[in-house]
This record gives structure tokens, C-alpha cells and sequence, in this order.
């Protein structure tokens, strides 16, 4: 092979990443996660090393489960629970429209993740309730 020149491999099985086929049920697939809508009052960057670790173990656990099985794991396991708009004691911000849902996974002992799904199977967190202080807890 002459010096410079790149020379092209040929692709083999296993060696490449395939997308998708086609539109899949959000509801038979894991989890996607997304910190894009985070407050800021309520930061991933407020989280200590030990749970940022666990919000860490706790996406790979959740990742490995589908939404249809989140729904029927425990509240407080793998699973979550509705909470009603009503008790958010924080800004609600505006993608979170009347319609959506914000619910709640644990991700640190029993302190709360809290958010919304949207329609593609990603969940969106917007607080992280390390505290207790975001809405009434039970």
C-alpha cells in the first residue's frame, strides 16, 4: 500500500451499527433519556458524586426495561407514579402542556427523578427532588 493512501475495508458482520427498522412502539421499548429541559433550580449539577452515580446505575437499570414493564414495577423500585400538576411547588415549564403527565421514578434511595414521557419514548427530566421539597411526598 503506498504511503498516505487510506484503504478501504470491507464491511463485514458485526461490524456495523444498523439503525432501526421503521417506526417502533414507544411502550415495548426501553427508555430514552434527555436532561434537556432540566431547571435549574432543581440541577443535576446540585447532585452530589454519590447521586450522580446512582441517577447513572439508575438509567442503566431502567434501559434495560421496556415502558410497558416500567409501568408495572414498583413506585418505588424500578417503576413510577403520576404526580398531579396541582402539587408541583416549581415553575412548570411550558413543554409540559395540560395533556402531558409528569411522573416520577426514584433515583437515589427513594428521592425522586421528575418529568414527563413524550410521545417517543423519551423521558425528559426537569427535576431532580433531591430534597423532598417539590411536591408532597407519600
Amino acid at each position: 500500500m503506498a504511503k498516505g493512501k487510506i484503504q478501504r475495508r470491507k464491511d463485514e458482520p458485526g461490524n456495523l451499527i444498523v439503525a432501526p427498522k421503521g417506526e417502533e412502539d414507544p411502550d415495548n421499548a426501553p427508555p430514552k433519556f434527555s436532561l434537556r429541559y432540566l431547571s435549574p433550580d432543581y440541577c443535576i449539577t446540585a447532585c452530589n458524586k454519590e447521586e450522580k452515580a446512582a441517577f447513572a446505575d439508575t438509567m442503566k437499570r431502567m434501559s434495560q426495561l421496556t415502558w410497558a414493564q416500567l409501568r408495572q414495577a414498583p413506585r418505588h423500585g424500578l417503576g413510577y407514579e403520576k404526580i398531579e400538576r396541582e402539587s408541583i411547588r416549581a415553575r412548570i415549564p411550558e413543554v409540559i402542556t395540560a395533556d402531558v403527565n409528569i411522573i416520577a421514578f426514584r433515583f437515589h434511595g427513594k428521592a425522586p427523578m421528575v418529568g414527563f414521557r413524550a410521545g417517543d419514548g423519551t423521558f425528559h427530566v426537569i427535576w431532580f427532588d433531591r430534597g423532598f421539597q417539590l411536591y408532597g411526598h407519600s
